[in-house]
């Protein structure tokens, strides 16, 4: 599920663009989160959260929900982004780990390797459909960790999915 726009943009401009583009669509800018960096091979996206007045708690750390919100897309955009158009990615599990409370800015690191694309690459040869789990830890500018978060991303060929829907639809009609 790649953003079609990426293919009529050149290589060169791509990484800006999709910086920008994040920075700028409403639901994430919510988050408090910015993406400050994103690798040219599109393969690394680094992400701050601000510590604020929209981003903090009544205690004065970092809300929980914005942590893991300024978090949440990336993974899953960042394996579409290497797989192309001919599958389906979506966001199917997360889970947060507060370490510390964060008291200041906050930066994560998102890295999808080409190990990890080959491994879903031939998951989906053979199953049509797989899973992949990513860890991120959230630091401050001193490289404390506060937050540790684990996220699972679904993964299916097009073919596969739409299959897989098409006999969910028919079971449930024979049932009804």
């Amino acid at each position: 599920m790649r953003p079609k726009i990426l293919d009529r943009i050149p290589p060169r401009f791509r990484a800006a663009l999709l910086r920008i583009g994040f920075n700028l669509y409403p639901s994430y800018r919510a988050t408090g989160g910015r993406v400050i960096h994103v690798s040219k091979d599109l393969k690394t996206i680094r992400v701050m959260l601000r510590h604020s007045w929209r981003t903090v708690n009544p205690a004065g750390a970092l809300f929980g929900g914005a942590l893991y919100a300024a978090a949440d897309p990336m993974f899953a955009m960042l394996l579409a982004l290497q797989l192309g158009d001919d599958v389906i990615v979506w966001d199917k599990a997360g889970q947060i780990r507060y370490r510390r409370p964060g008291r200041s800015h906050l930066f994560a690191d998102f890295q999808v390797t080409d190990e990890d694309v080959a491994v879903v690459r031939k998951a989906l040869k053979e199953q049509g459909e797989t899973e992949r789990t990513f860890q991120v830890v959230l630091k401050d500018r001193h490289g404390e960790p506060h937050v540790e978060l684990e996220k699972t991303v679904y993964v299916a060929t097009k073919a596969y999915y739409k299959a897989k829907l098409e006999q969910r639809g028919t079971e449930r009609g024979a049932a009804g």
